[in-house]
């Protein structure tokens, strides 16, 4: 099958998805940003998604993402950075991205900060939460995200939009719901002390995006669902 049609069949059956889990969650599919993970997809494939309605890509790579941006810069694309960030590829990083999706260590931060002074920038972030706690994994404490917060808010060139996790994988989603339940208390327990800005629950990915919406997810990152598999 042709590459557009395919990603065109793919991209309509997470549509119909999301409708559905928007529909269990009395909520409404254009409240749902669906960002498409693009590491290792050739630009050829953003830019078919692109034109199919998608205008959020997220990338894990500072390298790869460099390349690809430059190439598909004729495209107004909102990139993210979903990866683990190295503080040595801040720079660059804030040159490239939009969005840091995984803000999880005052040493990030404070490169962030020192970076966004020297290039006049505020930079919006979400804070990774290490929802499942697992040690391969970036992301804060559960039990210390508060505390972390409130050590970022003294960084005056960091804007803090929302959260974000990557759950434990497992085979069947429904056994990702208590991380996604446990994510949406926590930003709701924060939302309150935080400004109007406060507002993305990045959670979700190509495995479990249906059930991350109905738990409370504002932005999903979707993959190979959408992409097929990668180069």
């Amino acid at each position: 099958m042709e590459l557009k049609t395919q990603i065109k069949e793919n991209y309509a059956k997470i549509l119909e998805n999301i409708q559905k889990a928007c529909e269990k969650a009395d909520k409404k599919p254009e409240e749902i940003k669906i960002l498409g993970a693009s590491k290792k997809q050739s630009p050829e494939k953003i830019r078919i998604a692109f034109d199919l309605g998608i205008k959020i890509f997220g990338e894990n790579y500072v390298q790869e993402a460099e390349k690809k941006i430059s190439e598909l810069k004729d495209l107004p694309i909102e990139w993210h950075f979903i990866g683990r960030l190295q503080t040595n590829k801040v720079k660059k990083a804030l040159d490239l991205f939009f969005l840091i999706q995984t803000l999880d260590r005052i040493k990030l931060a404070q490169e962030i900060q020192k970076q966004a002074e020297k290039k006049n920038l505020i930079v919006p972030v979400l804070v990774e939460v290490n929802i499942g706690r697992e040690l391969t994994k970036g992301g804060v404490d559960p039990d210390k995200i508060e505390e972390f917060i409130e050590e970022i808010k003294n960084f005056d060139r960091i804007k803090i939009a929302g959260l974000m996790c990557l759950p434990p994988y497992e085979e069947d989603p429904e056994r990702v719901r208590p991380y996604f339940v446990k994510m949406r208390r926590l930003f709701e327990k924060i939302k309150p002390y935080m400004d109007l800005e406060f507002k993305e629950l990045s959670m979700g990915t190509s495995n479990d995006y249906c059930i991350a919406i109905e738990e409370g997810a504002t932005i999903v990152r979707i993959g190979e669902a959408l992409f097929g598999k990668r180069n």
